[in-house]
């Protein structure tokens, strides 16, 4: 072996779920019995005893008074919706779908957020009919947030999504700092401020969000920190005492080679802080941290069967029955730029030694349907599983399914 394979990063071991007999256990399930159970591949699944221990791990860590809410846009499935409104303290939504999932799973609306930048009417009056509070991210929100509340005789509730004037450090997708479709910039919130006190709405407090997928302690602190700061310069004009402070989230999972998970205990101290501090400065405000992936993303896998191998010019490839089509951020295709490998496995042979490195592609006739490239694994035959690891956020929800007409993937919490 070279100095070069020697030194070179690996990823972080996938060791949340067990093995049994060199094969891959979810939920106290062994994979091929839960292939049989759910009928087909490809399939997701998701271990609800992981969910459950990531927010008992993060409440430990974080101050009793934080509130967690579970960003949905990262697994809108319905029945992990349902078991997370009764692990967190809040569902933020990210449209009239989403909103609809979330209160038909139980959600208590006075606990559901809804932003996004563009909002259509019918959203919005389904939202003040809902009761929900709605983070306002243009002028245009404003005004139909008022007709709407006198056409109903309601009184929307409404914090404003605030585009900070800095940006998360190290966030894989930055969503705040510089032009932004996102929130209002901070700049413009004394007059946007003065407008909502004048009307009929009423206001909550500031949602500020400044990235996600952040691996670094360090930078989600100093973002809290900046968030907080800002928020205390805004409320100075707010017209009403602040009651809801969203500090966004960002915290991100590992991934790819030479990442690590995230060290909570810094995260822990800072909130502790800012919570002590906002007791003086809020004390009406319940602060809020926004999480979506964090808290689903290492406790879901992704399951296809091998259907053929291949040699092509001494290349060895494995082909699945499914692809990009059921998961497109593994593909390289939802927001890499150089891409790169998810932690992968032949799910029924853990444990055994590696072979040749190969290429485990879809059935999509396109050569975007690459989901691993030149990796090490098993010697893997037809009728194989192949796993895909942290796939529990941003997996089947946000990948075309019908692209070129295959079957979907099915999902299950188990």
């Amino acid at each position: 072996m070279s100095t070069q394979s020697r030194s070179a990063p690996t990823h972080v071991g996938m060791d949340q779920f067990k093995v049994a007999d060199n094969q891959l256990v979810i939920g106290g399930i062994p994979l091929r019995q839960l292939a049989a159970r759910v009928g087909q591949t490809p399939f997701y699944a998701y271990d609800r005893n992981l969910i459950q221990q990531r927010i008992r791990d993060l409440r430990n860590a974080l101050p009793a008074s934080i509130k967690i809410h579970f960003a949905m846009k990262a697994n809108p499935m319905p029945a992990v919706v349902g078991l997370m409104t009764n692990l967190v303290d809040g569902i933020d939504v990210a449209s009239a779908g989403e909103l609809k999932i979330a209160l038909d799973a139980g959600a208590n609306p006075r606990e559901i957020s809804f932003a996004g930048p563009g909002k259509r009417q019918t959203e919005l009056r389904q939202a003040v009919a809902s009761g929900v509070l709605v983070n306002i991210e243009s002028v245009r929100e404003i005004d139909e947030l008022v007709e709407i509340g006198r056409e109903l005789n309601l009184k929307p509730r409404v914090a404003i999504r605030v585009n900070p004037d800095f940006e998360l450090k190290g966030s894989g997708m930055k969503m705040g700092g510089g032009p932004k479709q996102f929130g209002i910039d901070a700049e413009a919130l004394p007059e946007i401020l003065h407008q909502i006190g004048q009307s009929n709405l009423s206001f909550e407090g500031f949602h500020l969000f400044a990235g996600s997928q952040n691996l670094s302690a360090d930078s989600i602190c100093e973002a809290q920190r900046k968030s907080y700061e800002l928020a205390c310069r805004l409320a100075s004009d707010a017209p009403a005492p602040i009651r809801f402070l969203n500090l966004g989230g960002g915290f991100g999972i590992p991934y790819f080679p030479g990442e690590k998970r995230l060290d909570l205990e810094p995260i822990g101290n800072n909130l502790a802080d800012i919570a002590a501090k906002a007791k003086v400065d809020f004390p009406e405000a319940e602060i809020v941290i926004e999480l979506g992936r964090y808290l689903v993303g290492e406790a879901g896998i992704y399951v296809a069967e091998v259907i053929d191998r291949k040699i092509s010019r001494g290349q060895t490839f494995l082909v699945i029955n499914g692809g990009l089509n059921h998961h497109l951020s593994a593909s390289g295709n939802f927001g890499q730029v150089i891409r790169k490998n998810y932690p992968v496995a032949i799910g029924n042979k853990v444990g055994l030694a590696n072979g040749e490195a190969v290429s485990v592609v879809g059935p999509l006739c396109t050569p975007l349907d690459l989901l691993a490239d030149k990796m090490p694994l098993p010697e893997a035959e037809r009728g194989d599983i192949f796993v895909i690891f942290q796939s529990g956020a941003y997996g089947a929800s946000a990948s075309p399914q019908n692209f070129l007409g295959h079957p979907p993937v099915a999902e299950v919490l188990v």
